[in-house]
């Protein structure tokens, strides 16, 4: 079954989202269904809406705003500006990255 939500496993939820589905869940437990079928229509797992009222409260999606490392094969801005020189140059410009990479002259 698809998400009546409007999306796939593992999507953002907007708050606004997040909350009429509460909303909706909630009232139809109030007026006697069960958890698991009120879940259903809506589209999410039991256990994804107890993640989002966890402790009486609702929680929202966290990961636009997580602080993520920087990778450590990050180029410097100098060696960017570097290949993008090389790139950019006569020799290359009208070649795909996969041969460029294999010039014995700048490997």
């Amino acid at each position: 079954m698809g998400c009546v939500l409007g999306g796939k496993r593992g999507r953002l939820t907007h708050p606004k989202e997040r909350i009429r589905a509460i909303e909706l869940i909630e009232e139809a437990r109030n007026t006697g269904a069960r958890l698991k079928p009120a879940c259903n229509i809506i589209g999410i797992s039991i256990r994804t809406y107890e993640r989002w009222v966890q402790g009486g409260k609702i929680h929202f999606d966290t990961r636009p705003t997580a602080k993520r490392p920087i990778p450590k094969n990050k180029l410097s801005p100098l060696e960017y500006k570097k290949i993008l020189k090389i790139v950019s140059s006569n020799e290359f410009v009208d070649l795909p990255p996969s041969q460029i990479g294999g010039t014995p002259r700048y490997v």
